[in-house]
């Protein structure tokens, strides 16, 4: 089945009530400028709240090197890395 073939169509099966209607579709895509990079949309932009200044230092660390490496989670390697990088040190 082609979602292209007609301008409405209706799916069978469970999904019976659901119809596409292509002029309805924001390809979200197309709205970034070629060469430039779109803003990257955070899921959880309230989750340092209460935290103290060096978990806050952390976080944000952490999260520049999520961006800047298109890492969603890191791995515990990389958690260290952040964390050296910001100065801190085994006694």
């Amino acid at each position: 089945m082609s979602l292209h073939n007609s301008p409405s169509q209706s799916f069978s099966g469970s999904h019976a009530h659901i119809a596409l209607d292509n002029h309805d579709f924001v390809d979200r895509r197309s709205a970034a400028i070629v060469g430039q990079q779109q803003a990257e949309r955070r899921q959880f932009g309230s989750s340092h709240n209460g935290l103290s200044p060096n978990g806050l230092e952390l976080a944000v660390a952490i999260d520049e090197y999520k961006v800047q490496n298109h890492r969603r989670y890191l791995t515990c390697d990389e958690i260290l890395s952040v964390i050296t990088t910001l100065g801190y040190r085994k006694k």
